[in-house]
């Protein structure tokens, strides 16, 4: 699942997006509103999480840029400005939630889910699909009648990010976007065939189905 980091802080960034990727999740940063507008005209992203206070501009303004963009993307508004006006202001620009510095990482990552799993339709950290189990808390796998299988993160972020986007197909190149940050070396394409062969011996081959030169589906039934 890939999100988008827009904080100016550059210590407070390399750790986040650390912190993030521990978690499973891939992360584009960006220090500037500009670098994030560029970002999300060209790059799909699940969620959002930005400062209000930039160098070249307000977090808040680019909010209501998206909003009347129609995006939808959820927005986790991450900021030192801690008084109730300021959070009312951010909620009703269009953040779906705020989150003041200093903040403890567990509580910043339990937003995080909620907001994904909302975004999703998902209530639970378990995620059922087509008699397939995610648990997105444990990052483990498992498909009826069987037992829970870990994953690795690479594995995790594919299978998620199938699961929550079914019965489309999705190109190697798009997965690849999926799998690997911007500032990453580019990946090879064959790397996806790995994971998905993986994912294959996990689940059985008619869970994820390969379209023919497009590239792969989860068939949610």
């Amino acid at each position: 699942m890939k999100l988008l980091l827009l904080e100016d802080d550059d210590l407070l960034a390399e750790s986040l997006a650390e912190s993030l990727k521990d978690n499973g999740y891939l992360v584009d940063v960006a220090d500037t509103v500009k670098s994030a507008t560029s970002f999300m005209a060209t790059e799909e992203y699940e969620l959002a999480i930005l400062d209000i206070g930039l160098p070249d501009g307000s977090g808040l303004e680019l909010i209501t840029r998206w909003r009347k963009q129609k995006r939808t993307v959820p927005v986790l508004i991450l900021t030192a400005r801690d008084t109730w006006e300021d959070k009312v202001i951010g909620l009703e620009t269009g953040a779906d939630d705020y989150l003041t510095k200093p903040f403890h990482e567990a509580e910043l990552m339990a937003r995080l889910k909620a907001l994904l799993r909302r975004q999703s339709g998902q209530l639970s950290q378990v995620f059922t699909l087509n008699g397939v189990s995610l648990d997105e808390a444990g990052q483990r796998v498992c498909s009826e009648g069987t037992a829970w299988r870990s994953l690795t993160a690479t594995e995790f972020r594919l299978l998620r990010y199938l699961m929550l986007h079914p019965d489309r197909i999705h190109s190697k190149e798009r997965l690849l976007e999926q799998l690997y940050a911007l500032e990453q070396d580019a990946a090879a394409p064959n790397l996806v065939e790995v994971y998905v062969a993986r994912l294959r011996r996990y689940l059985g081959k008619s869970i994820i189905q390969t379209r023919r030169g497009q590239g792969y589906v989860f068939v949610s039934r």
